[in-house]
């Protein structure tokens, strides 16, 4: 997919998945907007982020994800959709947030 057509499908999924901030704003951090449509995608959004960013992405987003950005579901999903977690084991724990 050019960089032109990526820009115009992230900004569209950053307006319709961040949409507290303006889409400019969202992606300035692409890494959010990927996660939180990795977990409140709809099938077609989903589709078309698998065809928009790389699988190295979205193992990199699932890498530096912070509290909050993915449910249990989704975060599951992912780990085995991506490889990084084998059928029968349990993936990662979920980010936490960390009190002082």
């Amino acid at each position: 997919m050019d960089s032109s057509r990526q820009s115009i499908e992230l900004k569209r999924l950053a307006r319709r998945y961040i949409w507290w901030e303006t889409p400019e704003r969202a992606l300035e951090s692409p890494e959010r907007v990927i996660a939180q449509t990795m977990t409140l995608g709809t099938l077609s959004d989903l589709d078309c982020l698998v065809r928009l960013v790389t699988p190295r992405t979205l193992r990199h987003t699932l890498e530096v994800a912070m509290p909050g950005w993915f449910d249990a579901k989704a975060w599951a999903f992912w780990h085995y959709r991506l490889g990084l977690t084998d059928p029968g084991e349990n993936p990662p724990p979920l980010p936490v947030r960390k009190t002082a």
